[in-house]
């Protein structure tokens, strides 16, 4: 089952809260951003006299169905509640940097149990690079090079992702090399100038492994790129239409925020 694909606290109204949780039946979860940036607190105080995640908890929208993104001002209570409802957070660190929002409290979340997953919001295709992200931005965030360390961020990136992605795909293996394991593979090109083992698997990930290094990728079972050659698109013509409809999409945008200056 997919989520029910919320934004974020800020833009949506109690009624409109409401609405989506009527209109979900409880098998499903939702998508939803939560306390990116301070504003989304400030407003759901405002509209509610309560913190957003305490907001979302009220309309029912929480839930261990339910993906929050972010969560970089949520308070310890607001902690509290995503793990006693076992709601999953997935953290966006090169986002966060992208729009200056601020630094999430992950490695405390790891520590009381919340499940958190590594995401990039969408910010490029480069999942490696939100590895050695997260790994280095707690560190200077923090001013201590202890934080963070290699394993927790194979927990959020491997582990975690890989729970969450069997709960949306039941009856699956998902995220291991494995007899009856889905086979969704990326092969690397990657010759390592000190052991590779499991003691140090993370640490060749963040500062070994780059995506020019990924040769050919599988998705059950099936070649979708092989030898860097993608199978089952025209990746020039797809370009070339991006290259001509992308001054469009500029306009366009240029034009709304002009109406709203």
């Amino acid at each position: 089952a997919a989520t029910f694909g919320l934004h974020a606290s800020l833009t949506l109204s109690g009624a409109t809260l409401q609405a989506c949780r009527s209109a979900a039946n409880d098998e499903v979860g939702f998508h939803v951003h939560v306390a990116e940036h301070e504003e989304d607190e400030y407003d759901s105080l405002h509209k509610s006299q309560m913190r957003a995640i305490e907001r979302l908890q009220k309309h029912n929208i929480l839930g261990p169905k339910t993906i929050t993104a972010h969560g970089v001002h949520v308070d310890v209570r607001e902690m509290e509640i995503l793990k006693e409802t076992e709601t999953w957070l997935t953290h966006q660190p090169r986002s966060n940097m992208n729009n200056g929002v601020g630094v999430a409290q992950i490695e405390s979340m790891l520590r009381m149990g919340i499940k958190v997953c590594l995401g990039n919001d969408g910010f490029t295709n480069s999942m490696w690079d939100d590895w050695k992200t997260a790994y280095l931005l707690h560190k200077v965030h923090h001013r201590d090079p202890r934080r963070m360390g290699g394993y927790d961020v194979q927990q959020m990136a491997i582990y975690n992702n890989a729970e969450l992605a069997e709960m949306f795909f039941p009856n699956t293996s998902i995220g291991k090399i494995a007899v009856d394991a889905i086979a969704d593979l990326i092969f690397v090109d990657y010759k390592p100038f000190t052991p590779l083992t499991d003691g140090n698997l993370p640490w060749h990930i963040i500062f070994g492994f780059q995506q020019s290094m990924v040769t050919s990728t599988m998705v059950e079972g099936k070649f979708l790129m092989k030898d860097r050659k993608l199978l089952t698109l025209d990746e020039e013509e797809i370009a070339s239409r991006a290259r001509e409809i992308a001054p469009k999409v500029w306009k366009k945008y240029e034009e709304e925020v002009a109406k709203v200056s």
